[in-house]
């Protein structure tokens, strides 16, 4: 139970969902402290309850100062972050004739530009340091596409682009700082609840492990990817779907 021991580790998306499962996966392995990132704090006392290495943080991942401000706090109390889990992600979906230019934005600003804007905060206090683990949860739609996703599908899809560019320019000059990401198949998220199970039957139905993912089955991967058990791990995507593209 100490994978995370004296980890110091930010999680976007922290409150709900996948990531607050990641949150709670980090905290239970020893990590010193959890901050889980959210743009509004109505989940942050649950998430805090009973435990000293979890905090809860109100941060837009679009608003640049706000995660400047957020990191240099972070990097004064504690020294460094170990790990940074790219999370945070909203969906508009709607087939490309329909789907409107603030629609577009509107993913694209979150999901993609979140990500780049975290990192690009986060990055250069790893680097100093001179180690770290950033992943960022891409999705099987930004590797094989989908239906009414355009939007979705081209800021995964840049993930995983950024995430291989990061792999390398990140650990120049002996920095040993591993950059991966997870790409989850369809998992049983609050989001995916509004689906109808007839839609998700066909799904399930060309998953050879027989079931969609659960929150756990990301949180886990991630949490190998953040740990020293993955020391030797960078620029990889690593699929959670059960199998279901193959």
């Amino acid at each position: 139970m100490d994978r995370m021991k004296e980890k110091i580790c930010v999680v976007t998306g922290g409150a709900r969902g996948i990531g607050r499962t990641i949150v709670d996966r980090f905290a239970e392995e020893g990590a010193r402290m959890v901050f889980a990132l959210d743009v509004n704090d109505s989940a942050f006392g649950e998430l805090e309850a009973g435990r000293k290495n979890v905090r809860g943080a109100v941060v837009n991942v679009t608003d640049t100062a706000q995660i400047q401000a957020f990191v240099e706090k972070v990097v004064v109390e504690f020294g460094r972050i170990d790990a940074l889990v790219n999370n945070a992600g909203i969906t508009k979906d709607a087939l490309i004739q329909k789907m409107s230019d603030d629609d577009w934005s509107a993913v694209i600003n979150v999901n993609l530009g979140g990500v780049f804007k975290m990192t690009r905060a986060v990055a250069p206090q790893m680097m100093q340091a001179g180690s770290g683990a950033i992943v960022s949860i891409a999705s099987v739609v930004g590797l094989d596409g989908n239906i009414g996703q355009s939007n979705y599908a081209a800021a995964k899809g840049g993930i995983v682009a950024m995430t291989k560019g990061w792999a390398k320019e990140f650990a120049r000059k002996g920095a040993k700082i591993r950059v991966n990401s997870v790409s989850p198949g369809y998992c049983r998220t609050p989001m995916i609840e509004t689906v109808p199970e007839k839609v998700l039957e066909p799904i399930i139905a060309k998953t050879p492990l027989g079931r969609l993912a659960m929150p756990i089955d990301i949180a886990n991967a991630v949490l190998f990817l953040c740990s020293d058990e993955s020391v030797f791990i960078t620029g990889q995507v690593l699929r959670v779907d059960g199998g279901l593209v193959l």
